[in-house]
């Protein structure tokens, strides 16, 4: 079975922007200006702060391009500290914390962006993929759902769905989100091998035979090599027809 990676969150920090009005002579004018030039003052210190807040938040984004996860860590930290509600330096951190497999730490990250901005589509895929990695498939399952119901057409949250469902071996609605994902993308060949397996725990070698070589005609050299060790082939492996697709 084969694993939609983490979807990397591409928005910005916000800007705060000011402008300044003309003062007035009269003392109670004055004294509304005093007060207007305070405010000026504050708004400025709040936009340095926020820029620098953007600037960790760019080097986080780098480091991570770079799989330098550790450093990564740090400058989204950095960000954070900074400007707490940024739902994107949250779940950036929580992608670097998956890939270096500190899944609950991860999953504590995408949490945070959730209670930021409950409709963030990369906080609840990722936190399926999280999820996923701790085997509670269940969870991912709703996560997967949620991501799905903010943006319907983003076929990787159905494939990782789909997997999570064949984990629970609820093959039928697996098959259903694979189709889905293939719907809207055809050319997916991730999503005929993950049915291709779906069919093969069932043990069902002719729709398994006939997914498997989708996902062999499109990308070869991978899946004729992952088919022969993958277990979710083992009941329709030993089978004559499985054996030459593999040839």
């Amino acid at each position: 079975m084969v694993f939609r990676n983490c979807f990397v969150a591409s928005g910005l920090i916000a800007f705060l922007t000011f402008g300044c009005s003309e003062g007035a002579n009269s003392s109670a004018e004055n004294t509304t200006q005093v007060v207007q030039e305070s405010n000026v003052t504050q708004l400025f210190i709040e936009a340095k702060a926020t820029q620098k807040a953007e600037d960790y938040f760019h080097q986080g984004n780098n480091l991570l391009d770079r799989q330098n996860y550790e450093d990564a860590i740090k400058a989204y930290d950095k960000a954070i500290v900074i400007k707490v509600e940024s739902p994107e330096a949250w779940i950036n951190r929580g992608i670097a914390l998956t890939s270096l497999q500190r899944y609950q730490d991860a999953l504590a990250s995408y949490n945070r962006a959730i209670a930021i901005k409950p409709d963030k589509y990369e906080a609840w895929y990722n936190r399926g993929i999280a999820l996923t990695s701790l085997q509670r498939y269940q969870d991912a399952f709703a996560s997967y759902n949620r991501a799905i119901a903010i943006q319907p057409d983003k076929y990787e949250a159905l494939i990782n769905r789909g997997i999570a469902l064949t984990k629970l071996h609820r093959y039928k609605d697996a098959i259903a989100s694979y189709n889905r994902a293939i719907a809207i993308k055809q050319d997916l060949h991730q999503a005929y091998y993950n049915k291709a397996c779906s069919y093969a725990l069932q043990n069902n070698l002719e729709l398994a035979i006939e997914n498997l070589d989708k996902a062999i005609k499109l990308v070869p050299d991978k899946y004729k090599k992952l088919a022969k060790t993958d277990p979710d082939f083992s009941k329709v492996r030993s089978e004559k027809q499985f054996q030459e697709l593999l040839q």
